[in-house]
């Protein structure tokens, strides 16, 4: 018997048939091994764009009784995406449930490598040994800092203890926010303005910005709209992050 990241037993029977994912990160990374045992998602599942599978609602109001009619012999969720309410639930009804707890890079990669090997028993894509080697090295020294709202109306920034954080960390960006009580903080948008950071990165999710919509909001501080799956997913993209990241040149031009 193993035991998933929040320390729950889990007792698989081979290697899983049918799987429901509540994290579109996860979706798109088992999609990359075995997309026909994916029988299920939510609507925030975006990649593969060619995976057709039945949509459970999204990942903080999970169709459960959908769920359960799907007969999986797993469903994949995160313990900062997910309820544990849902969770609970889920296996109260007989589903098991293998949740997972991310808020480094490593710790995704890790994570990753232990749900392949451990509760699906699914052979480990290359890209995850690729993501491992690209990403877990010895942390540079910062040579900018980076603010990163999530959200607007109230604005939102990435703060301490995130997946987002750590990554932006071994890029050589040093989030402004990163020793925050909070992991994402209310901030009001003037203080992000004047908060000393050399670049204002703008995802387009979960927060759609767009050229009209987040840039004029700050006088004071460049800004740069990214792709908000580059910055938060962790699977296949981290391969296409590092790529993107490395073309852009992120460091040495704010």
């Amino acid at each position: 018997m193993t035991r998933d990241d929040l320390g729950h037993p889990h007792q698989g029977d081979g290697p899983a048939q049918r799987v429901v994912s509540l994290v579109p990160s996860i979706t798109e990374a088992l999609a990359s091994v075995r997309p026909a045992a994916v029988v299920g998602a939510t609507e925030w599942c975006t990649h593969p764009p060619a995976l057709e599978v039945a949509r459970v609602r999204g990942t903080k109001n999970p169709d459960r009784d959908a769920i359960v009619r799907l007969v999986p012999d797993l469903v994949v969720a995160n313990k900062e995406e997910n309820r544990e309410l849902d969770v609970r639930r889920l296996r109260a009804s007989g589903v098991p449930v293998w949740v997972t707890d991310i808020e480094t890079v490593p710790q995704a990669i890790g994570s990753l490598e232990r749900l392949f090997d451990e509760a699906l028993t699914w052979p480990r894509p290359d890209w995850l040994a690729q993501a491992r080697d690209l990403w877990c090295g010895p942390l540079p020294d910062p040579i900018h800092t980076v603010a990163i709202p999530i959200w607007r109306d109230p604005w939102m920034v990435v703060g301490s203890r995130t997946f987002t954080g750590d990554l932006v960390r071994r890029l050589g960006l040093r989030n402004v926010y990163d020793e925050h009580p909070d992991r994402y903080p209310h901030v009001d948008v003037a203080d992000i303005d004047k908060s000393g950071a050399d670049l204002v990165l703008l995802p387009d999710e979960p927060y759609e910005f767009t050229r009209g919509n987040g840039p004029e909001a700050f006088s004071r501080t460049p800004t740069r709209l990214v792709s908000g799956r580059l910055l938060t997913w962790y699977g296949p993209s981290l391969i296409k992050a590092h790529e993107m990241c490395a073309d852009q040149d992120t460091r040495r031009n704010p």
